[in-house]
Order: C-alpha cells, then sequence, then structure tokens
C-alpha cells in the first residue's frame, strides 16, 4: 500500500515537473517575440536619439566640418554604433578628416570623444594641435578674454611662402567684434566659413587646455541663422548645466550686437596677406590645406 503509493505521487511530481517545463517553454516561446520587438523599440530610439546628438553637435561646435554620411552598424536588440564620415571644404576643395565610431544602447549613447578632441604636439620649435587620424593641422583659437596663453600663433607670414595652395585659417580678434564689423574687415576674396562665438575661459599660461569651442557657419549671414543657432545650443544644452553656454543665451539675444571672438576663413593663401598687418589680429592659425590642381577651380 505505501509502496503504491509513493509511486503514484512520484508519478504525479513527474507530471507536475513535465506541466512546469512545457509551460515555461511555452512563456519563453511567446515572450521572444516580445521581448525582440521591444529591445529593436528601444535600440531604435537609441539609434535615432544618437544620430540628432552627432548632428546637433557638428551644427554648433565643429568648425569647417561637414558630415558626408552617418550610418549604423554592427547593430542589434541591444545597441550598435554609429559611423560618421566626415571632410572639410577648403575653399572648393574637400580634404579628408576623422570618421566618428560612436556607440548607443537601450539607456544611453556615447559620441566618439576621443577621435573629437585633437591632439597636441609639442617641441623646442613647434606647437600646434593635429586630427588624431588623418594628422591634418587643426586651426586653434584664442579666447580676447584670456590675456596669458603659452603660445599664440601667427601663420600668416608662412602663407606667403605657400604657392599654389588653398587654406582655412583662424582668426582670433584682439576684441570682440560684430557680424557687420567683420564684413568690413575680412576681405571679399576669403570665405568666412565660421564664426567663433564663445568657449570656456581657463587657464592656459602653461600650454593649450583643448576646451570646446562654440559657433556655426553664417551662411547668408542672416538673423534667421543665428537665432538656428541659439536654439541648437539650447536643445544641446536642455538641461542647463554648461555654463559656457548658459552664459552666452542669456546676454546675446540681439544679432546686430552679438559679440564674435574670431572667424575660420579659407581662401587662397596669397590672398591672406592683406591681413598680416591688421591690429583686429591677434592670432592666425593655419589648419587645413590643399595644393591647387587644374581639375578643381577655387571658390575664391
Amino acid at each position: 500500500m505505501e509502496q503504491s503509493l509513493q509511486k503514484a505521487l512520484k508519478k504525479a511530481k513527474r507530471k507536475q515537473v513535465l506541466k512546469i517545463t512545457l509551460i515555461s517553454f511555452l512563456v519563453v516561446l511567446l515572450a521572444l517575440p516580445v521581448f525582440y520587438r521591444v529591445g529593436n523599440h528601444f535600440a531604435a530610439k537609441g539609434s535615432t536619439s544618437l544620430h540628432e546628438k552627432l548632428f546637433l553637435l557638428h551644427e554648433i561646435s565643429q568648425p569647417n566640418v561637414q558630415i558626408n554620411s552617418q550610418v549604423t552598424s554592427n547593430r542589434s536588440m541591444f545597441g550598435g554604433n554609429i559611423v560618421t564620415n566626415r571632410s572639410k571644404n577648403i575653399n572648393g576643395y574637400i580634404v579628408p578628416y576623422s570618421t566618428l565610431t560612436s556607440s548607443y544602447g537601450w539607456i544611453r549613447s556615447d559620441i566618439d570623444v576621443n577621435e573629437l578632441i585633437p591632439s597636441f604636439h609639442w617641441s623646442e620649435k613647434n606647437t600646434y594641435q593635429f586630427d588624431k587620424q588623418t594628422k591634418t593641422k587643426v586651426a586653434s583659437f584664442y579666447n580676447p578674454a584670456i590675456e596669458n596663453y603659452y603660445h599664440i600663433a601667427n601663420d600668416l607670414p608662412a602663407l606667403a611662402q605657400m604657392d599654389n595652395y588653398v587654406a582655412e585659417v583662424a582668426i582670433s580678434f584682439d576684441q570682440p567684434y560684430t557680424y557687420q564689423e567683420i564684413q568690413q574687415m575680412i576681405p571679399d576674396n576669403l570665405n568666412i566659413v565660421w564664426l567663433y562665438m564663445t568657449s570656456q575661459m581657463v587657464e592656459e599660461e602653461y600650454g593649450p587646455s583643448g576646451v570646446t569651442i562654440y559657433g556655426f557657419d553664417p551662411g547668408d549671414g542672416s538673423e534667421q541663422v543665428y537665432e538656428s543657432f541659439r536654439q541648437a545650443l539650447k536643445k544641446y544644452d536642455a538641461r542647463g548645466y554648461n555654463e559656457t553656454i548658459q552664459s552666452f543665451l542669456t546676454g546675446n539675444a540681439d544679432w546686430d550686437t552679438a559679440p564674435i571672438l574670431g572667424v575660420l576663413l579659407t581662401g587662397q593663401t596669397q590672398n591672406f596677406a592683406v591681413l598680416e598687418q591688421q591690429t583686429f589680429v591677434r592670432g592666425a592659425s593655419i589648419g587645413a590645406t590643399a595644393e591647387i590642381v587644374p581639375y578643381i577651380t577655387p571658390e575664391k
């Protein structure tokens, strides 16, 4: 009697385990597609958000850098990468610039800051920044409100020795100027491709700090373009954590009086000669260059 009861209990237990196993299998089988769809949904949101962040970043802080393509790679339900291919337009000559490989997931995304920040070269004879991948020299800006710098470049005389080249040059002003004043200061045979508006105030007496600079392509120089830049700054720092951005937004709503700290110019090297003796030029730093060839006509 006791043995029969034990056998019955074991049989019932096996049936119960089998039933639980079967139910668990069915639940997992049904849950997998749901989990897959939910995962893809959040991954897609992360991808879209990162795409927008990258475009926004280039709109406000990447001087004369264009995005040529931006594609998703290594995509999965948990996240992936976005590869941003970039270049510079040097008076009609397109030169390569570093490629960014940024990552995204369900909760957070990470822009490829390592490639955004240029490297520094120091020696007894040279001090300059360069793009990590292309090794292109990066044009440096100097804030007129900072009195002491480790080194302020004046590359304008060097341009006179570069025959048959186009170049981009960062011109840092001795004081802020308005866009209307700048139009009178810069000759028509040079392109104003970017305006340096603001950056963090830091100590650079002992060397470059690599702070982010904020500015924009002026396009037609209209108030609408400036307002678009301001809106982009607001969106980029929506939580108000960036003191540099918030300080700029607070006091510079009017385009006609907005203070501009410098400009990035492109043009043929000989056209920069007129700037050599100008008192408004505090610093002049060459960036990317390209040799003129017969089959590409410079824009100016």
